[in-house]
């Protein structure tokens, strides 16, 4: 877990401490914009019922894609990090 004492050291990175964070703040938008996105797609559909429901399903199609690029975003960060520390224990092994 991430101590005080790690945002003074260099020798680790915090980043892959707080990516999950920011993942879930990434998805709770994603999900509160979804519910703006129902809730508006319902007002149409008072006046177009077809309307309605293509931007009913808009919305939901953009939640999901949103969530899901949080995550695939979100792990590419932690593979970076992942190669970065397979990197330095090779090159500890090779000294």
């Amino acid at each position: 877990m991430l101590a005080l004492r790690d945002l003074f050291r260099w020798d680790r990175f915090v980043t892959p401490s707080i990516i999950k964070v920011f993942y879930w703040l990434v998805v709770g938008l994603a999900i509160l914009f979804g519910v703006s996105g129902i809730l508006s797609s319902v007002a149409v559909m008072g006046d177009s019922l077809v309307a309605g429901l293509f931007a009913l399903a808009a919305t939901v199609l953009g939640t999901v894609i949103g969530i899901v690029l949080a995550r695939i975003a979100a792990e590419f960060v932690l593979i970076v990090f992942r190669i970065n520390e397979h990197l330095g224990i090779l090159r500890s092994r090779g000294e």
